[in-house]
Formats: C-alpha cells, sequence, structure tokens
C-alpha cells in the first residue's frame, strides 16, 4: 500500500512542455522497472507520481527538473546498463521470489543483478538463453508481437510425430488465445519412440511450444532455447552467466531498430 503523502489528485497536463522531455513510460523503462507496456499499468492504477501528484496520463513528459515517485518512492534512470545472458537448467522458476520456495533463476545471477528483469519466460522444466538487463526499452522490444524477434528452441518429443503434424506446426495451429503464427519446424533426428526437432518461432506466449506439439498429439520431453534475436548461447554452460560484449549490445539494438513490423 502506498504510505506517501502525495496528493491522489490525477494530473491532466504534461509535466513538461509540449514536444520536450521523455514520455513518462519511457522514463519508467528507464529505470530498470521494465517494459513500458507494464510502465503504462503502473501509470494507470496510479502509482506514479510527478512532481507531487498522481498521475495517470500516458502523455505526460518527463523533462530534468521534474520529480518521478513510486509509491512515494522516487525514481531515478539507470545510470549504467547492464546485460547479463544466463543459462537457465531445469528446475528454476523464472521469478524474483517464490511464494513455494522454489529456486528461483536469480539465485543463479551474482547480487548486482538482482534488480535486473528478464526478457521472455522460460517455465520451470525448460532450458536455455534467458537475457537479463535493466534497459527496459530493450525488453519492450525483443518481447513485444509486433516487433516478431525470432526465438530458436530444440525440442524433444514424443511420440514421433507424423509429417502432417509437422506441416500443421509450421502453418499454424489453434492453442489457448488464438491460431499461432507460421514457424520454422525442421526434423533433426527420428526414432522409433521420439524425436528432435527445431522450433523457430516470433512470438512468445505462455508455454507456447509445449501446447504447440500437445495441439497435434505430441507431448514435449525436453526444451531448450537456444537463440533469442541474435544472442546465442555459445559455450555458456546450464547454471552459468556472463555479461554481453558490447558487439552483442550493439547488434541486439541494431535488430530492433525502426519501425516495428506488423
Amino acid at each position: 500500500m502506498n504510505s506517501s503523502k502525495t496528493s491522489s489528485r490525477q494530473s491532466s497536463k504534461t509535466a513538461s512542455s509540449a514536444g520536450s522531455g521523455i514520455r513518462l513510460n519511457r522514463w519508467l523503462a528507464s529505470c530498470g522497472l521494465g517494459s513500458r507496456r507494464k510502465m503504462e499499468s503502473l501509470i494507470t492504477s496510479g502509482r506514479i507520481a510527478v512532481n507531487g501528484q498522481i498521475c495517470q496520463d500516458l502523455g505526460v513528459r518527463i523533462g530534468k527538473e521534474d520529480e518521478v515517485t513510486l509509491d512515494g518512492k522516487p525514481l531515478q534512470p539507470a545510470i549504467q546498463p547492464m546485460y547479463l545472458i544466463l543459462n537457465k537448467p531445469r528446475g528454476y522458476v523464472v521469478t524474483r521470489t517464490d511464494e513455494k520456495q522454489r529456486q528461483t533463476v536469480y539465485d543463479l545471477l551474482p547480487s548486482e543483478a538482482a534488480h535486473l528483469n528478464y526478457a521472455g519466460r522460460l517455465d520451470k522444466n525448460s532450458e536455455g538463453l534467458l537475457l537479463f538487463t535493466n534497459d527496459g526499452e530493450l525488453i519492450n522490444q525483443l518481447t513485444h508481437p509486433s516487433f516478431s524477434i525470432e526465438k530458436v528452441y530444440k525440442v524433444d518429443v514424443k511420440p514421433p510425430l507424423p509429417y502432417s503434424a509437422i506441416r500443421s506446426l509450421r502453418e499454424g495451429v489453434v492453442i489457448e488465445g488464438g491460431p499461432t503464427r507460421s514457424a520454422g519446424v525442421y526434423i533433426k533426428s527420428r526414432s522409433e519412440k521420439g524425436m528432435s526437432l527445431k522450433l523457430v518461432i516470433r512470438e512468445g506466449r505462455k508455454r507456447q511450444i509445449r501446447q504447440m506439439i500437445e495441439a497435434v498429439g505430441g507431448k514435449v520431453i525436453a526444451l531448450r532455447r537456444l537463440q533469442f534475436g541474435t544472442l546465442t548461447l555459445k559455450d555458456l554452460q546450464p547454471g552459468c552467466w556472463r555479461p554481453l560484449t558490447p558487439t552483442e549490445v550493439r547488434a541486439l539494438r541494431k535488430l530492433c531498430k525502426g519501425k516495428p513490423t506488423r
């Protein structure tokens, strides 16, 4: 609950002069709080105050002299951006804290990374590439469906799927939330008991790949994310992390540059 004495009166005007400053949702994202989409929720729920007044106006722009608070606590844009990549092992949940006291991916990261947000979830039984950063704008671009960022997975499936099922996966299948987009589906190996697939998708709904496989009569035995945009695991071992190189950061930004695809 907000214990601040900040006025609950809604601000109806921009904090800075028209055309100047940075839009409030983008400014909040630069504080490392998450994507701009998530920041819009913070604004409309009345948790953000600008210069002492609750602000629910998404059009507000923030200048150097403006003071912004979240639940009464002052905010400042992140001074130094951080970018880490983790090879998530099975058994870890992607959250900061877990009410069931399960191990989280943050248990594998250094203490200075505790404030970082992640781009794209992996469920407890999935493995592979996770990106952590305080660059909220980059997270928004990498995860928003309109940017259509490629994600590559290795998927072990039982029983072996018929070629008609592979064709359906490529064309799109109906899962929770509606039909999936067309996907790249490549058979890497096949046996009497199962098969190994390489899947390339440009969206990221909850349990999407598991639902896709179930929709064509199969079951995922193992799921590993190998690539996210231009990022790859390379030789990073399960449970280990490393900072991104400047070249990797530039490649991600270049990938997201320009207007999103629709």
